[in-house]
């Protein structure tokens, strides 16, 4: 197809298959960078490449502010729009087709959001509007010509790394998402021997995030509500225990701001991570603060099997957790509010016929239609508060990692889970994603490539089908912490590095998260030295 020569583009190239701009290493690298019909254009970050499709991403901004094109950036659709004269371009995040001028081309990367910068790949945008673009490697430079001069012989672009077979090791791109779980109830930060000590839970963290960051680690995702409270100090729920023993006692500092600032000073995202409807780990209440929900709002609790729960099923409950959270989103400099799989507690009795008398708006006789619908408005509901307040803070939620085994739904995946998402917890998580309510899915896939009842490569099959085709983000939950233990599969910690290599054949995969950090950092089965090894470092 042939388009006016009129528009467009771009801007850097990044360097180096370790190199991504948007983090803390590209500092290191020699930037590239890029001139239009020769006229340098300016940009404040760097792009990168994707070294499985060997496409290069760059700033949005850079096509609106040195080239003068028209751009549109939807946050509700994730798509932007590319207008110059009367040539249009609009990509989709997530979606593997793009429009040019009504006609549909396929892509081999689409529109990316990485730190609040929408990426777009360079050389598809400019040739589709008629701009020769041109890699001097000598040089390091991208040149684009609009045709008003002598172009000079293109070079080719970097060749990127190959995947390797299962047993080998490969060096993906660093501006993949490798994040890591630090809970405050299981033992991963504070320890108990740092209980009311604010000094050594400040050293234990920061510790912590140099052994993360030094096996290569990019993102913690740090458990700030655990059962009802928090590790910062909160107008509505209570100060969590693990900080000085006590519920509900100031420790003397705000934890939760020191640790966001000490993983920015490292280049490290920082992830909220809250466990929503969970009260407590035990039906006892007499340790509790005075001011936890259970005893201001009992009629909201539910006791499931010895451990209380806000029960999904009222509206107020529902919007107090909500607003719980949107404190923290207000008040804090993070970068991604994440949720866990704690919404319904799955296999129990959960006596919640009060609430489904009193608020079954749906008229239905289905409870569990009734309860799927009761976590979907909590699911969109804080969606639309998150991105209304900061829109470019990254919303997602990490469920069980089978949404519903093939037996029970002919769409679901090849598995025999005992438990599942969609019937034992009630996540329907295919509606959030189908919704686009959420912008990434992390599901918790907890097994090795040979647990025969939900094997790690037919579970990733599964998920990668279910977010083709939209706006959600893929990264998957593995388990370090089964390294070593008699579960088939976790004799070696080459486990681990097979899975990763396994998800390189699926460029929708964006990256993956480790449960948990003491799992990493007490390096069990000297899984640290082959993440290293895989992350090139």
């Amino acid at each position: 197809m042939k388009l006016r020569k009129g528009l467009l583009l771009l801007l850097i190239f990044v360097l180096g298959l370790q190199t991504a701009g948007l983090t803390a290493q590209a500092a290191a690298q020699k930037e590239i960078s890029i001139f239009l019909d020769g006229q340098r254009l300016e940009s404040d970050v760097s792009p990168y490449i994707l070294p499985k499709v060997n496409v290069t991403m760059v700033p949005l901004r850079v096509i609106s502010e040195g080239l003068g094109a028209s751009v549109l950036w939807s946050q509700a659709t994730r798509t932007v729009t590319i207008q110059k004269s009367d040539s249009v371009i609009t990509m989709t995040s997530g979606r593997q087709q793009a429009t040019v001028d009504n006609a549909i081309v396929n892509l081999d990367a689409s529109v990316q959001l990485k730190q609040g910068r929408v990426m777009v790949p360079i050389r598809f945008v400019s040739e589709n509007l008629g701009i020769q673009v041109n890699w001097n490697q000598a040089a390091q430079t991208i040149d684009l010509y609009t045709g008003n001069g002598t172009a000079p012989t293109p070079e080719p672009e970097p060749t990127p790394a190959v995947p390797a077979e299962p047993g080998g090791a490969v060096t993906p791109a660093s501006d993949e998402m490798r994040g890591a779980w630090i809970s405050t109830v299981n033992g991963d930060w504070p320890s108990s021997g740092a209980k009311g000590n604010a000094d050594k839970q400040r050293q234990e963290y920061t510790s912590q995030l140099d052994q993360l960051k030094a096996m290569g680690i990019n993102a913690v995702f740090v458990q700030v509500r655990a059962n009802a409270d928090a590790i910062y100090p909160s107008n509505l729920v209570p100060w969590n225990s693990v900080l000085t023993g006590t519920q509900g006692k100031d420790p003397g500092y705000d934890p939760l701001a020191f640790m966001i600032e000490e993983a920015h000073k490292r280049g490290l995202e920082f992830h909220a991570w809250f466990n929503p409807f969970r009260a407590t780990n035990s039906a006892a209440t007499s340790n509790l603060a005075a001011n936890h929900i259970s005893k201001l709002h009992p009629d909201w609790i539910v006791n499931a099997a010895g451990k209380l729960y806000i029960n999904p099923g009222i509206p107020e409950a529902r919007q107090h957790i909500m607003d719980t959270i949107m404190e923290v989103v207000n008040n804090y400099n993070i970068d991604g509010v994440h949720l866990d799989d704690y919404f319904y507690p799955s296999n129990v009795t959960f006596n919640d016929d009060a609430a489904f008398k009193t608020y079954n708006t749906l008229n239905t006789t289905d409870r569990g239609a009734w309860r799927r619908d009761n976590i979907n408005q909590f699911v969109q509901q804080l969606g639309q508060n998150i991105h209304r307040v900061k829109a470019n803070v990254e919303y997602g939620i990490s469920p069980f990692g089978v949404w519903r085994n093939k037996a029970n739904d002919l769409t679901g995946s090849d598995t025999k889970a005992g438990v599942t998402a969609y019937d034992s917890m009630n996540a329907d998580v295919r509606t959030w994603i189908k919704q686009g309510w959420i912008d990434y899915v992390a599901p918790q896939v907890y097994w090795s490539m040979t647990l025969s009842a939900a094997r790690y490569d037919k579970v990733v099959d599964w998920w990668v089908n279910e977010v083709a085709n939209t706006n959600v983000k893929l990264y998957i939950g593995h388990s370090p912490y089964k390294l070593g233990t008699p579960e088939i599969g976790w004799q070696t910690s080459q486990e681990i590095i097979d899975q990763l290599i396994y998800n390189e054949k699926y460029p929708s995969i964006g990256g993956d998260i480790y449960f948990s950090s003491q799992y990493l950092t007490k390096n069990p089965l000297g899984i640290v030295e082959r993440l290293k090894t895989y992350y090139g470092l």
